[in-house]
């Protein structure tokens, strides 16, 4: 079983709990869905969801600006989570599955830097794409 902690008061959560869902099904995993909007209801959560075999973090602002608090409570209750962002990695999580913010808003400034220098935005490519010959 994996647990799903997501936060019911984001409009996005209904998407995000089908999506797992439907991922559940197709492996053949039973999936528990946990909700928190409080750090009270949190702490319930992370109880709730070390029965399960793992906890996957649904990205959330609600989340994010507790993700210390997050990664206490995985250890706390010992549950393998897994977090949204790399910050909560940073922060002592076991494994992300996004990449990190801070770079990817410097990697943003440097293409509004280009463009503001007269750099045509369709003559910028990013460094992670393939070029268009593959």
């Amino acid at each position: 079983m994996i647990a799903l902690l997501v936060n019911p008061n984001n409009r996005t959560t209904e998407d995000v709990i089908q999506a797992a869902e439907q991922a559940a099904r197709a492996k053949r995993v039973q999936l528990l869905v946990l909700e928190a909007s409080s750090d009270s209801e949190l702490d319930g959560a992370f109880r709730v969801g070390r029965q399960g075999d793992g906890l996957l973090v649904g990205g959330d602002p609600f989340f994010e600006t507790r993700l210390e608090q997050l990664v206490a409570l995985a250890s706390r209750h010992p549950v393998p989570a897994i977090y949204p962002q790399r910050e909560f990695v940073d922060a002592g999580g076991l494994i992300s599955y996004a990449n990190n913010r801070t770079e990817g808003w410097q990697r943003q400034g440097n293409y509004v830097g280009k463009i503001l220098n007269g750099a045509k935005p369709a003559d910028l490519r990013s460094s992670s794409r393939p070029p268009s010959s593959w």
